[in-house]
């Protein structure tokens, strides 16, 4: 058996080799990239507090909660962009893409495509996960809803049974589910919306490539292995696992028929979600750095290498 100072020796140099080996990843395809790709004359980055890395050291623009180590900020440096523009604002919905955005008071950004203009030739936009719902918070919503539910209903699918209606059925006495309320949204809000926006800056900046970048893997999809770890339900970590497929799945798809590239940031942060030992995303109560159920600097090198390799 290992004594407790050598198990933590261990942990620590794992720990740092990890931290090490994912930094040399990155510095190799942001290398490859380079070799790939020219460097952009105007990089604009477009999105929501996971494009703008919400509490990720060092932080910016007051509540857009703008981290220096998003993603846009670690491509930008990669590519040697001649010009870099972060517009991203943690709580932003795509109309904050054409419209001011506000908290219950203050305007805290500018509409975010009047950053795009022609010379712009590279933009990544991450959006989408705040119009799940229809109240101000967006996610935020979302989970309190999820971890208020589990407090009441620790067995139970309590943010399931909010979002998804269905009914008791007494020929088989067991729980039907009806229409997804969340699922409608992607279809007949998110994806359209989104698709605008794409238009939208192909208008702006007829030159640029365009990249829609997806959503991590915030949540596993075995819900039992956030037993103790997370308050949330097993059976609603699984709910809220489909859910941001089914979102990522749309965004891709959407992508796909509006001239830009989908980035697939869940696959390559696949195991290092809120519950796994080694979090990329952050938990209800933050290990490292970042805004609850946020990717931290890890989780955003991941999205930046991710980024860079769809640039190849």
């Amino acid at each position: 058996m290992l004594r407790p100072a050598r198990k933590s020796r261990r942990l620590r140099n794992s720990t740092a080799l990890a931290a090490a080996s994912l930094g040399a990843a990155l510095a190799l395809t942001s290398t490859t990239a380079q070799a790939a790709t020219p460097a952009p004359r105007h990089y604009v980055a477009l999105g929501d507090s996971y494009a703008a890395g919400a509490g990720v050291p060092g932080q910016s623009a007051g509540l857009c909660l703008r981290s220096d180590h998003n993603y846009g900020h670690l491509v930008a440096g990669a590519l040697k962009a001649g010009t870099y523009t972060d517009v991203t604002c943690s709580a932003a919905k795509i109309k904050a893409m054409t419209q001011p955005q506000y908290d219950a008071v203050f305007r805290v950004n500018d509409p975010q495509l009047d950053a795009v203009g022609a010379d712009t030739d590279l933009v990544t936009l991450g959006i989408g996960g705040n119009d799940l719902v229809a109240g101000d918070l967006g996610l935020g919503e979302l989970v309190a809803t999820c971890v208020a539910g589990a407090v009441v209903n620790p067995l139970g699918t309590p943010c399931r049974d909010v979002y998804n209606h269905g009914h008791w059925d007494l020929s088989s006495l067991s729980w039907k589910y009806g229409n997804d309320d969340l699922a409608e949204r992607i279809r007949t809000t998110i994806a359209p919306q989104l698709a605008d926006t794409l238009q939208r800056v192909h208008a702006k900046a007829p030159g640029a490539r365009v990249l829609l970048v997806g959503y991590p893997s915030v949540l596993p999809a075995d819900g039992s292995r956030c037993v103790l770890r997370q308050p949330v339900t097993p059976g609603d970590v699984a709910y809220m696992h489909s859910v941001l497929d089914k979102l990522n799945a749309a965004m891709k798809s959407t992508a796909a028929a509006n001239g830009a590239t989908y980035v697939d940031t869940a696959t390559p942060t696949l195991g290092h979600d809120v519950c796994a030992a080694d979090r990329w995303i952050e938990g209800a109560l933050p290990g490292a750095p970042a805004v609850p159920f946020h990717p931290n600097a890890t989780g955003e090198q991941v999205m930046a290498q991710a980024v860079l390799a769809a640039l190849k």
